[in-house]
């Protein structure tokens, strides 16, 4: 089987000096292609540097909420800098999102920043790649005003049926991550044995959200297969297909070549 990771943060260690034999890794397990989501401007030239140096990566650049308060005025600036620049495997505008599960979350900012983001988004044409927790209905809420025309992806949702549905009645693709390794996740398992397959895609969020068995480590690109394996078994359709739709999933949202 091929893999595509949307969603992997190989900026960060283990990954960043090791990746060669990360890659190797990555390869071995049928990873072909990897998305990699800047969180703040710092981290956007080393984001780009990568995607041109290995073939095997993609870029994505964003402003996360999760470190809202380094954002300011010049961080949205230099996204669209970069995104005038139109990288060639500049494939997403991401991560970015809503966050209300930590301290002090500046939520009037954190809407701010994901509207200017969402603007460049349709500007620029490009899909976005979205956090969200304890966010999802005012995530929604912004998503539908925008009504973007290349969507996006919800990466690591752990929300309802019902909430996830809203999303992919916008045009939205779910990210299925390790959550789903869990037994425990009933919630999260049964919502990706209910969606359409065809709006779905893989995601590891490595080296976050490492997998059931893994727990206390850093999680990895190459455990997207045992993610896969996870999903098979709450889905009725033949893993071959499972799996070739999920690529064509990732090929239709970030067009990636």
């Amino acid at each position: 089987m091929k893999f595509y990771d949307t969603h992997c943060h190989f900026d960060f260690p283990p990954f960043s000096d090791d990746e060669t034999n990360s890659l190797a890794l990555a390869a071995q397990a049928g990873v072909e292609k990897i998305i990699v989501p800047a969180i703040e401007a710092d981290r956007f030239s080393k984001v780009l540097a990568l995607a041109d140096n290995y073939p095997t990566l993609y870029a994505a650049l964003g402003l996360h909420p999760i470190v809202i308060h380094k954002h300011q005025d010049a961080s949205l600036a230099l996204l669209e800098h970069h995104l005038q620049q139109r990288p060639a495997k500049l494939v997403a505008i991401g991560e970015m999102g809503l966050d209300l599960y930590m301290q002090n979350p500046l939520f009037d900012k954190q809407e701010a920043m994901l509207d200017a983001q969402l603007k460049l988004a349709k500007r620029y044409d490009l899909p976005v790649i979205l956090h969200s927790r304890r966010t999802h209905d005012k995530l929604a809420a912004h998503l539908k005003r925008h009504n973007l025309p290349r969507t996006g992806v919800v990466h690591g949702f752990a929300g309802s049926l019902q909430q996830a549905e809203r999303f992919v009645a916008l045009g939205y693709k779910m990210g299925v991550g390790g959550t789903i390794t869990y037994p425990r996740a009933s919630k999260t398992r049964d919502v990706f044995a209910h969606l359409p397959l065809t709006s779905l895609v893989l995601e590891t969020d490595a080296p976050d959200m490492p997998l059931n068995g893994w727990q206390g480590q850093p999680n990895r690109p190459e455990r997207i297969a045992d993610v896969f394996q996870a999903l098979c078994t709450l889905r009725s359709e033949p893993p071959e297909a499972i799996a070739n739709t999920l690529i064509n999933n990732c090929h239709e949202l970030f067009r990636m070549k």
